[in-house]
């Protein structure tokens, strides 16, 4: 059952208390190499969206360095959504790529041919074809097709889990206050900008960055300057509401952005748009009761926190991803994605490109602060003694957030010792 409140959830209700918190988790390489085979091979992690392998034979790839594989999505013949370790299984050649290995890739074909020697395998992922199949020994074609992992699709998002068997469906996981959004036409807004950026920082830190606003004042106050501010709580949401592993906070906002002009970039004048989007964004009609869950007047920006690493920010007419994939204990890769109705004409579509250019200037703010975080929390951490930190009412999502990830690494590693010899 979700939870909700009128402004702030009671701490006591995440059951994570209301005291200090560690950051150990953000800082510790045995921590890291724990949430690797609890969190990341056993939860359901997003790879893209359907509109990304619109036809038969689209496909792209996905490296997950956290998992230690890559990962090969494709549409077959049926129109299935089907996902793959991207492995030929001759000689465990990486059987998708283009000029360079560890690289993503993305096309069309009819068959997949490994580069080494020429196996070739169909979209279902079946064995189709071994030069000179006659020189093996009893060789079993179907018994080495590309191994499969699962995957499943929700309102267009595509998903996998790397468990031999995942313990909850996609929906399951997904729980009912993300599931809610279903009829949200994700399917209409297709016109994509995407930046990748790798950041010094473990993965967590930057989605606490993105989980609470108490920061914005202080870290970004161009964007809440002092006339607008309220002056004894800075900037507020109005809205928190946690749902099993995942979080959500939504923020008041009016649809067009009202601050004064000396405060915007000359560009967001000329254009009407910006950090918040287009500000006349066209209406996507009835929305699903899953959006705006608190009923906020004026109601600004839904940020729905599936965990463990995907964020889907929801504004008026488009919708922005996060997306977080650790790399090590204290590095990460980071992905956003900006998402509109596609243009319609030429003023819509620069206006959709400056809403992209100074998102990443926002971005990068936040961004810019995690390598000093990380480097602060190892010192506090290893040499002054200090493992404990205080969060406020506003922080209740970071909160909750490391209380997740420490359940899931707990149960992990409680499952293995209960395991019979």
């Amino acid at each position: 059952m979700a939870e909700t409140t009128r402004r702030y959830v009671d701490a006591a209700l995440s059951g994570s208390g209301t005291g200090p918190i560690s950051f150990e988790d953000s800082v510790s390489p045995e921590f890291y190499e724990l949430e690797r085979a609890a969190i990341f091979k056993r939860a359901w992690l997003h790879m893209g969206r359907v509109e990304q392998i619109p036809r038969t034979g689209s496909y792209f790839t996905r490296e997950i360095e956290v998992a230690g594989t890559s990962i090969l999505v494709v549409r077959d013949g049926e129109g299935v959504v089907r996902a793959f370790h991207n492995v030929c299984r001759h000689r465990g050649n990486k059987l998708v790529w283009n000029d360079f290995p560890k690289d993503e890739v993305d096309g069309t074909c009819r068959q997949f041919t490994c580069k080494y020697h020429g196996w070739r395998y169909g979209l279902d992922g079946s064995l189709a074809f071994v030069q000179q199949e006659d020189e093996f020994f009893d060789l079993d074609k179907d018994a080495y097709g590309l191994v499969p992992v699962h995957c499943d699709v929700w309102a267009g998002f595509i998903f996998i889990n790397l468990a031999e068997q995942p313990e909850q469906s996609l929906t399951q996981f997904l729980g009912p206050m993300i599931t809610a959004l279903d009829g949200y036409p994700f399917d209409k807004i297709t016109e994509r900008y995407e930046f990748t950026a790798r950041n010094g920082s473990n993965w967590k830190l930057f989605a606490d960055a993105f989980q609470e606003y108490y920061h914005v004042p202080g870290l970004h106050s161009q964007q809440v300057p002092t006339a607008v501010r309220n002056p004894k709580k800075g900037f507020e949401c109005a809205h928190f509401q946690l749902d099993g592993p995942h979080r959500m906070t939504s923020t008041g906002g009016p649809r067009r952005w009202t601050l004064p002009p000396e405060f915007m970039y000359p560009i967001e004048r000329v254009t009407h748009s910006g950090l918040v989007g287009p500000w006349e964004s066209p209406d996507l009609g009835d929305t699903p009761p899953g959006l705006n869950p608190g009923g906020i007047d004026p109601w600004g920006i839904d940020n729905f926190q599936i965990f463990p690493n995907v964020e889907i920010l929801i504004y008026r007419g488009w919708y922005l991803l996060y997306q977080y994939w650790p790399t090590s204990h204290n590095t990460h890769r980071f992905e956003g994605v900006l998402c509109f109705q596609p243009a319609t004409s030429a003023r819509e579509r620069v206006e959709h490109e400056v809403a992209s250019v100074v998102f990443k200037e926002f971005a990068l703010q936040d961004a810019g602060m995690l390598d000093g975080t990380q480097t602060a929390l190892e010192a506090a951490y290893y040499s002054a003694g200090l493992h404990e930190f205080v969060v406020n009412d506003q922080e209740i999502l970071v909160r909750h957030f490391h209380k997740v990830v420490g359940d899931w690494v707990r149960a992990y590693q409680q499952a293995k010792t209960e395991v019979p010899a």
